[in-house]
């Protein structure tokens, strides 16, 4: 057993690894099974087959049909949900740490045994089809799919993790048991669980659950580098949404501290350079800000904003222009200041069973992890020298802007956006 002032990890033999943080004041439990696969790893023909299964396994076990497993999860009277990522799938329990053995049992059925009915199959990927109906309904949602896709053309991170409606329609359950029966498994496997709990309990108890025989580790082919330039999308409403990307750092990289004060500094709240010049002293947008996403092995450094179109083109000049400025006029009071608002949301994410759980399974990334205090003697020892050179190399790399308005506005915002 691996401990550290933070959490305690086991190596199950023949099965997952484990992970938990103990909380004894907390009266709940929060449970997650993770699993290191997500649409990146779908061929495309399977597209959309791990968000799929994500809906699936809540539609029955071995032992449970689809009805008797809802009143089960009812009946425990917590929170059961359940995510896909372009690289992971999570399924979570939180409850009253009395009823934890009962939950990890209901996640272990689920993830092990499955019923995946022929039927309701069908049924759900009516569901599915809707769901990607209210994407396509979601100015923002709908320009982030076609930015990711358009970031990365030819590699699948690009592809929605949703899928389509031609690859969907063309998986049956057979096909969905199959593709469970080859990733679901040790060693891509982790279970982790935050709260009144004692890890020796854990570990036993699933030491004691059949497992999948291990699966083999494959690796992931990094992407090529990230396309640059404006796409121009052609999209009626009432508003222009407006994405602008540059290369990030990937999940594990010993950058964060500096890239999280960045961030922070350029779109991450209402002090915020974008929040301030774009919305507070020119009422241009409602929605702005920035934010970073990172993969394994790839990530992006974003900023987003949704306005009128007649707005946009003015907007575009100023993003273009606070971005060409900003590595270099970065303060230090500034730099402090987001310093404490990270403070703020690292120390106050301790208190939430639910948050610590989803927080263990980073451990799928890197071989330790540091604890949110331990970040944050990280981000204390940043400096402003550090935090804007790291801003003006990635921004430096080229950017790609995604740009969707009506068509009549659509050719100006773009003029405007600087080479």
């Amino acid at each position: 057993m691996m401990q550290s002032d933070f959490y305690h990890e086991t190596q199950v033999a023949g099965g997952p690894l484990v992970l938990s943080h103990h909380m004894p004041a907390a009266q709940s439990v929060a449970l997650g099974i993770f699993i290191d696969v997500g649409s990146r790893d779908e061929l495309k023909s399977q597209a959309g087959i791990t968000h799929a299964l994500e809906h699936m396994l809540f539609k029955g076990t071995k032992e449970m049909d689809v009805h008797q497993l809802a009143e089960k999860l009812d009946e425990l009277g917590g929170n059961a949900n359940a995510y896909t990522s372009r690289e992971r799938t999570c399924f979570h329990l939180h409850v009253l740490h009395e009823k934890w053995r009962e939950a990890l049992d209901i996640l272990v059925a689920m993830v092990q045994e499955p019923a995946l009915p022929a039927e309701e199959w069908r049924r759900e990927r009516e569901v599915i089809y809707a769901e990607m109906a209210m994407v396509d309904d979601t100015p923002e949602e709908w320009v982030t799919d076609q930015h990711v896709a358009a970031l990365f053309p030819d590699d699948s991170i690009g592809l929605p993790v949703l899928g389509s409606h031609d690859s969907l329609a063309s998986l049956s359950d057979d096909d969905l048991a199959a593709f469970l029966n080859r990733w679901y498994c040790p060693p891509r496997m982790l279970i982790t669980a935050a709260g009144n709990i004692a890890h020796q309990d854990l570990v036993d108890a699933v030491a004691a659950a059949g497992w999948r025989k291990s699966g083999g580790t494959e690796s992931r082919k990094k992407p090529a580098a990230m396309a640059t330039g404006v796409q121009a999308l052609k999209r009626d409403g009432e508003q222009a949404q407006i994405v602008v990307s540059v290369p990030g750092l990937a999940a594990a990289s010993d950058a964060r501290p500096v890239a999280w004060l960045a961030n922070q500094v350029l779109g991450g709240g209402m002090s915020s350079r974008l929040f301030r010049e774009v919305r507070e002293k020119r009422g241009l947008a409602y929605s702005v800000g920035s934010h970073l996403n990172s993969l394994s092995d790839v990530g992006t450094w974003s900023l987003s904003c949704g306005l009128e179109p007649e707005r946009a083109p003015e907007c575009v000049s100023l993003l273009s222009k606070l971005l060409a400025e900003f590595p270099a006029s970065i303060t230090s009071h500034e730099v402090e200041r987001a310093r404490k608002q990270l403070e703020v949301q690292l120390r106050m994410g301790l208190d939430s069973v639910e948050g610590q759980m989803l927080y263990l399974g980073g451990r799928l990334d890197e071989p330790l992890l540091f604890s949110p205090i331990q970040w944050l003697e990280k981000i204390r020892a940043v400096g402003v020298d550090e935090v804007s050179g790291w801003a003006e190399e990635h921004l430096a790399a080229g950017m790609l802007w995604s740009v969707a308005a009506p068509g009549k506005a659509l050719t100006k915002i773009c003029d405007n956006i600087a080479p």
